[in-house]
């Protein structure tokens, strides 16, 4: 009777740590989605010209859906050397694949790099930051043709989380003058990802 006592216990206590994790995310997802909109809505801060914000439609979202929260596996990769990342409006520009993430969703498995600015990891803001570009199957439909991305920092271990809730449209998706970096095929997902920012 007490370890089927302490079993209940027990499980009560998984449930309730996984509960505050849930609600931690949520509050995550919730908390980005504002600070994105903020952004935008800041007349002094906007990326969006003010000759434009009239025709400006709005961040909008997929609903925030925690099935595409996942905890990936991450491998440095040693000896990687700079390469030309595209850009959609300029010359490329130098960075470096910084390691791999693994990760399942949707049930199979997927393999994506991360990418570090050489440029931006020149300035203390930016220096741990690191960037998961990519397209998926809403892309050019739902999404921006050119990809998204998710601002991630360089993992103390060899696992991070990875939130597609807060996958964003780069400024390149809203106005012109701007010039973001393409999504190399290699982080090409053939799934729908509907978490994030859509149009």
């Amino acid at each position: 009777m007490k370890c089927w006592l302490w079993f209940c216990i027990l499980c009560l206590g998984i449930t309730a740590c996984g509960g505050r994790n849930n609600d931690a995310l949520l509050k995550e997802s919730y908390d980005f989605r504002q600070e994105l909109v903020n952004s935008y809505n800041d007349s002094a801060n906007s990326p969006i010209p003010a000759a434009e914000r009239k025709d400006f439609k709005g961040i909008h979202f997929f609903p925030v859906n925690l099935d595409y929260v996942v905890t990936a596996h991450f491998k440095r990769t040693a000896n990687e050397k700079t390469f030309k990342m595209d850009m959609s409006r300029k010359d490329a520009e130098d960075y470096v694949k910084y390691g791999e993430v693994t990760f399942t969703l949707q049930g199979n498995d997927y393999t994506m790099s991360l990418y570090q600015s050489l440029r931006l990891a020149q300035t203390e803001e930016y220096k741990n930051y690191l960037a998961l570009l990519f397209k998926d199957a809403t892309s050019g439909h739902e999404t921006y043709g050119g990809g998204r991305y998710i601002d991630l920092h360089v993992p103390s271990g060899d696992t991070l989380t990875i939130n597609f809730n807060k996958a964003y449209q780069p400024y390149c998706a809203y106005t012109e003058g701007f010039s973001c970096p393409i999504p190399p095929k290699e982080n090409y997902l053939p799934i729908r990802v509907e978490a994030g920012v859509k149009f």
